[in-house]
């Protein structure tokens, strides 16, 4: 098996686990609430982390979808921004990012 295939394989494991994750994020927050005032607090503030998750989630999701379309076009591991290689160490801890470490770098000094 490829670098790449193994790579691909990973992305599609993680996307499958958190779509997984997101389903039962989403059904948690549709449950009806608790006509208790006191637990239907603690469920508010449960329900303020599982969103926040949930966006954290759903961003990871578009990232790993847009690394799947970069492994499909053939340019995943160049980076986005500059066109060089993107380190395989870089990617073997963010293996849907976009960019390689020094316009990471460059972007986190903007901010």
């Amino acid at each position: 098996m490829s670098d790449l295939t193994a790579r691909k394989n990973q992305l599609e494991a993680r996307l499958a686990e958190l779509q997984g994750r997101l389903g039962r994020i989403e059904d948690h927050l549709e449950q009806t609430p608790n006509p208790d005032w006191e637990d239907r607090a603690q469920e508010a503030e449960m329900d303020e982390v599982l969103e926040e998750l949930g966006e954290a989630g759903t961003k990871e999701v578009t990232a790993i979808q847009a690394a799947l379309q970069r492994i499909q076009k053939g340019t995943y591991g160049t980076c986005v921004r500059c066109g060089k290689d993107i380190l395989k160490q870089r990617l073997d801890v963010l293996p849907h990012t976009p960019i390689c470490k020094d316009c990471a770098a460059a972007l986190a000094t903007k901010s």
